[in-house]
């Protein structure tokens, strides 16, 4: 699985490694991700899903049913 936010869909960046002498280097800015267990009441089940720390608060503040129907309807949860 790739590192990907499966409510908001963010991923990797990448950037450079700046130098005090300037010299620039690639490197990466990977996202805050942990899999978290959610229940839902409606359809009385447990689902997993790999979400952001940014996902995490969204959930908090509009409930796991209302977040899910919105990536549902972006196309970012089946």
């Amino acid at each position: 699985m790739s590192k990907v936010c499966e409510i908001t869909g963010k991923r990797a960046m990448f950037g450079n490694n700046v130098s005090f002498s300037i010299n620039k280097t690639r490197r990466r800015f990977n996202v805050n991700l942990s899999k978290k267990r959610f229940y839902i009441p409606e359809e009385n089940r447990w689902i997993t899903l790999k979400v952001s720390a940014k996902a995490l608060k969204i959930i908090n503040k509009k409930g796991i049913s209302a977040v899910l129907k919105d990536a549902k309807a972006k196309g970012l949860v089946k």
